[in-house]
């Protein structure tokens, strides 16, 4: 049984010294991460991170608890973030449980878990241990999540804000969290400075709200800059931007884009299709989808589309591990379009 989230917020955001592992399971694995991270903010902006593997566990049980009995080289503070941790970790994990000595606290991000697995029951009733079952948040509760967390950053969002921010994100909380940044530094918000964001504040500011964190990603990829793209997708991973969000941004960009192309064999030209474009390209993306529309054929455009598709459903599929096919996917979907140079 997973612990309460109001003890898990404090045991995070005060980086319980009581508290050595935290077990964040289930398949909002953005959300494990975006949780897991505030326990490293809590520690400070010096702060060392060690990221272990299940694999590596595996082959080196002894390894975590050496790990959180270890004092840093420059004397700072230290947590360990195990991704993804799965059955494998429990002799480690046990290890540690066993240990005298563990003051480097614990992460383990779990997506592949389920309530009955060995690692869950392991921890689910140990000291110093707390278990929390992450799902996507979905409808009022996915509303109410980007309320929450813009209140924290000084905006104040209404209801019909609120939601339009969060459905563009797709559910994902590591996005959310990026486009609620971006928006309070638009607004110099803090949380003793409120600032009120309506629909009309959103649409003045053209944030890019509707293509969350991946505008960059988008226009590599239709502009078929394959060095670029990789970079690009490096980042989004470095901040938990991952799997079907990266999937369906840049599935909505290819459906724009076929819409346009449309209008251009049409008889519009491109510069005439931009033009009448309207709100449905934000102003600072104008150019790369000018460019990309001369780039892109009809026929190019729906098998990119289909492509997407089917790599969001084997996404789905149970017991998918893993980026590397969506990373495979968005690289061939851009080295096509970089054959039409």
């Amino acid at each position: 049984m997973s612990q309460g989230g109001a003890r898990l917020h404090r045991a995070l955001d005060s980086a319980d010294p009581a508290i050595r592992i935290y077990l964040l399971y289930g398949p909002d694995e953005a959300g494990a991460r975006a949780l897991a991270g505030r326990l490293g903010k809590a520690l400070g902006a010096d702060v060392e991170r060690i990221d272990l593997s299940g694999d590596v566990l595996k082959s080196d049980p002894a390894r975590l608890a050496d790990e959180a009995a270890s004092i840093s080289m420059f004397g700072g503070k230290r947590w360990i973030r195990v991704d993804p941790a799965g059955d494998e970790s429990v002799p480690a994990v046990a290890a540690l449980l066993q240990a005298a000595a563990a003051g480097n606290p614990v992460a383990l991000i779990g997506p592949n878990l389920r309530k009955d697995s060995k690692l869950v029951k392991l921890l689910q009733d140990a000291d110093g241990a707390i278990v929390q079952a992450c799902y996507p948040p979905e409808g009022r509760e996915l509303d109410q999540l980007a309320i929450d967390m813009a209140r924290s950053l000084g905006l104040d969002l209404w209801p019909d804000v609120a939601q339009r921010i969060a459905r563009s994100c797709g559910g994902d909380r590591a996005i959310l969290s990026s486009e609620l940044d971006k928006l309070s530094l638009y607004l110099d918000a803090a949380p003793d400075r409120q600032r009120q964001v309506s629909a009309e504040t959103l649409d003045a500011l053209g944030a890019g709200i509707d293509e969350g964190d991946l505008s960059r990603l988008s226009a590599m990829v239709f502009g078929g800059d394959p060095a670029g793209t990789d970079s690009e997708i490096a980042r989004l991973e470095s901040e938990g931007i991952e799997g079907i969000p990266v999937l369906r941004a840049l599935g909505r960009r290819a459906l724009l884009l076929a819409q346009l192309r449309a209008q251009v064999a049409g008889g519009d030209s491109v510069s005439r299709t931009m033009e009448t474009a309207g709100k449905a390209v934000f102003f600072k993306e104008r150019d790369a989808v000018g460019r990309a529309l001369g780039r892109w054929t009809p026929e190019m455009l729906a098998t990119a589309v289909t492509r997407l598709a089917e790599a969001e459903r084997q996404v789905k599929t149970p017991g998918f591990v893993g980026s590397a096919l969506v990373n495979d996917e968005v690289l061939a979907i851009t080295r096509a379009a970089a054959r039409r140079r």
